[in-house]
């Protein structure tokens, strides 16, 4: 019996994080066999497109909440019932829209890589899916503490187990210790060994966060983990630091990037997300492309840029003569490819200011906020840009290991400073004397800014709850995300969060 690839694929990943499935249904698919493993080994990679590259979804979670971003409404744009703002001010609830899918939809995609396991996927095949489940557990856990955990796939009657804490990362690295031998060894924009490596340095690093997320203790022998997995990847000398910074994040990327180590697939005709989402959210309508005119980063965390950081910004080929644009920063008055001045909509100067506000008002609500442009456009990739979707790269890998070394890991803070110094040099940045933890939190924010970290990372340091521009102090309830309502109607062996 023939079965839509499509149809089937689709009701996967409607089901996925549903306790029952009715028989029939599950008949149907069982007789699928059709489908070759490789159609859902695709499927299980396109199942993180929406979750990780849509600008409301995981990528929102990690950086809305954090001093990196902010969603401001500007008159009647962007209000959205406030859904933005309340994740940059913490007052989000178990009925937040975007949280909600999130969850889900990582779920989705956990069901998706185990149900490639179902239908004898070559060796690799299977460590390539296995990797993508432990991936999307890992980023469940980090969120929300509690992850629904499906061995069997056949038996939709009963509940899936919650893994929660420590006990789901111990799976998760467990799992990744299993694979790491059967996982290919690139290239960046499929499951590879070295892919497997940073999330086992990640979940080590963050294994005393996620036992008590309040008062985060560091293992001994976790910082000798990361400090040894760090030198696996960095001694074998396929990766350095990219000449030009920008160069890991544009269209041909898959190309030009000497440090990425895990992407998302993208180009235009053939697989890929909303990566386009990453230039769209902040641009003005004036500019070209036409933007959204929606998200800013904040001027506390602009200012922790020397003028000399490349990072700041600058020309790139391909972009600022095509459009005017610099990538990076945008910020003053802004300019198309001829070097004429731009206006916003009210003719006032398009001149992108410090100043924003969750609420914007008055005339020059639309050029409040300095803008972000991290992925050099891609003007020939029409709705699919090209630009593959950065997960992991070597300067995370570089900055993890200094961490562990300032936190009681061989080499101290010595190490760690001829680590940060490299990266530092690399961007055009002065060189430090020295290196403490504060200021490797900051060099984080300086090279990491708006990859989807930082929320892990402040919660890590102990910075989450504090105050900083636009937002309060808030409560360590907000170390979590809620369980959404509708996740806990149909799924008893999940609880809510304490404070929700």
């Amino acid at each position: 019996m023939k079965i839509s690839k499509i149809l089937v694929l689709a009701l996967v990943l409607f089901f996925a994080a549903c306790t029952k499935l009715e028989p029939s249904f599950r008949g149907e698919l069982s007789q699928a066999t059709n489908i070759p493993v490789a159609d859902l080994l695709k499927s299980a990679y396109n199942a993180f497109n929406n979750p990780l590259m849509d600008q409301s979804r995981f990528w929102a979670a990690q950086e809305h909440t954090t001093d990196e971003a902010i969603g401001p409404t500007r008159g009647g744009d962007w209000d959205d019932n406030g859904v933005w703002r309340v994740l940059h001010s913490h007052g989000w609830t178990a009925d937040h829209g975007f949280l909600r899918d999130t969850y889900r939809e990582l779920l989705q995609a956990q069901y998706a890589s185990s149900n490639v396991l179902e239908f004898s996927p070559s060796a690799t095949q299977a460590a390539e899916a296995r990797f993508l489940r432990a991936f999307s557990m890992f980023l469940v856990l980090d969120g929300w503490n509690q992850v629904p955990y499906r061995e069997d796939l056949k038996d939709f009657k009963k509940l899936p187990q919650t893994l929660e804490g420590t006990a789901a990362l111990d799976f998760i690295i467990s799992e990744l210790n299993a694979i790491i031998p059967t996982l290919p060894d690139g290239p960046a924009n499929v499951a590879n060994k070295d892919a497997a490596r940073v999330l086992l340095m990640k979940s080590y690093l963050n294994r005393g966060a996620f036992a008590n997320r309040a008062a985060p203790t560091f293992a001994a022998a976790d910082m000798t983990q990361v400090i040894t997995i760090a030198d696996q990847i960095i001694g074998s000398g396929k990766y350095s630091l990219a000449n030009n910074f920008f160069d890991n994040f544009t269209w041909d990327n898959d190309v030009k990037s000497t440090e990425n180590i895990f992407t998302l697939y993208n180009k235009d005709g053939d697989r890929g997300g909303n990566v386009r989402s990453r230039w769209f959210l902040g641009l003005h309508y004036n500019q070209k492309p036409s933007g959204w005119n929606g998200f800013t980063t904040l001027s506390d965390f602009y200012n922790k840029f020397e003028a000399t950081d490349t990072r700041r910004g600058m020309p790139y080929p391909g972009v600022t003569d095509v459009s005017g644009l610099r990538v990076g920063f945008l910020i003053g008055q802004q300019y198309n490819e001829l070097g004429v001045a731009l206006n916003d909509r009210k003719g006032n100067p398009l001149a992108f200011t410090p100043d924003v506000k969750l609420k914007e008002t008055g005339n020059n609500l639309e050029v409040t906020g300095i803008r972000v442009m991290k992925y050099p456009i891609d003007y020939t990739g029409g709705d699919q840009a090209d630009n593959d979707y950065v997960i992991f790269r070597l300067a995370d890998v570089m900055l993890m290991k200094a961490e562990a070394q300032l936190r009681g890991g061989a080499g101290g803070a010595a190490g760690a400073l001829v680590l940060v110094n490299q990266i530092r040099t690399k961007r055009g940045a002065s060189p430090m004397a020295s290196v403490n933890l504060e200021q490797l939190l900051d060099e984080r924010g300086r090279e990491l800014y708006w990859e989807g970290w930082r929320r892990q990372d402040l919660i890590r340091f102990s910075k989450f709850l504090g105050a900083w521009q636009e937002k309060a102090a808030s409560g360590p309830e907000r170390l979590l995300f809620p369980i959404p309502t509708e996740q806990l109607a149909i799924n008893p062996n999940l609880k809510q969060n304490p404070g929700y």
